[in-house]
């Protein structure tokens, strides 16, 4: 099993002094993902929590949606051609009602970040295959005072961080500020998933509820992973990506970016942060 961190020799200058030590880096390492056998996708990772990943991975591809749509989660046997079990590779077996859905070309258009053709094709890829319209949830309302706070108990959660500065976060709290779960990792992407995928595990979704709030920027992909949770507020202490404010903006996702301190921006979806006053042109 892979290590979350790992040392390695490092020269430091410290005001004109030179030494060496040893220094704390996080681990970053391929996990291939197979659906039902078949290889699906590849993503570099922080070792840990990998079938919650996977889990929430397939959960924004919609291919997974309760814990009963899951027969299980194993690492394959033989991952290399001597035999060995690298423990980053993983197959997810479906449940057999479950409908697998075409995801090769959908899964195309989300990692590219080009032509406007391609930007309409995601948004309707992911308008269509929601299982949660958020516009349907039960309304749930933040005061800007509460999204102030969350950043530093994200930080304070994020201990791996603490250790090797190399690491991302994403955590899920309550709208009443309440921290449910964090999760760490070299991809903002990955975290999310595991967030996402621990949730379905313990048969949580749709996040309803929740806010969601993500270290660093907030791109189309952690936007369409939000929606696919049924995640009403999606909040990054970073800018959000333009197609991440279109697509909040077609399914009623409310997104907060640069939430530092009391300042932040209110992309798409006011209706669920609680203004004290009509904002100006």
């Amino acid at each position: 099993m892979g290590r979350v961190t790992e040392r390695r020799k490092v020269i430091r200058v410290r005001d004109g002094a030179v030494s060496a030590r040893p220094d704390t880096l996080v681990a970053e390492e391929p996990l291939e993902i197979r659906l039902n056998g078949k290889p699906l996708a590849i993503t570099m990772r922080t070792p840990g929590d990998d079938f919650a990943l996977a889990a929430g991975f397939l959960v924004s591809e919609g291919v997974l949606a309760q814990g009963a749509d899951l027969r299980n989660i194993v690492y394959c046997a033989g991952a290399t051609a001597d035999g060995v079990n690298t423990y980053n590779v993983v197959d997810v077996r479906t449940a057999p009602e479950v409908v697998i859905p075409d995801i090769t070309l959908e899964r195309n258009v989300y990692t590219t970040s080009s032509c406007g053709l391609c930007g309409k094709a995601s948004l309707d890829a992911v308008r269509t295959t929601a299982r949660w319209p958020i516009a349907d949830t039960p309304p749930v309302l933040v005061a800007p005072e509460l999204l102030a706070l969350l950043p530093d108990r994200l930080r304070a959660a994020q201990r791996v961080f603490e250790r090797t500065g190399g690491l991302h976060g994403a955590a899920l709290f309550s709208e009443t500020g309440e921290l449910l779960d964090v999760r760490e990792d070299v991809g903002r992407h990955n975290a999310v998933d595991k967030l996402v995928g621990r949730a379905l595990q313990n048969d949580a979704l749709p996040l309803s509820r929740t806010i969601l709030l993500v270290s660093g920027r907030a791109s189309f992909e952690l936007a369409q992973k939000a929606v696919m949770a049924g995640v009403p507020v999606l909040a990054a202490v970073s800018a959000p990506s333009s197609l991440a404010v279109d697509l909040a903006a077609e399914t009623g996702l409310t997104l907060v970016g640069f939430l530092r301190g009391a300042s932040m921006n209110v992309y798409a979806g006011e209706h669920r942060v609680a203004l004290e006053t009509a904002p100006r042109a």
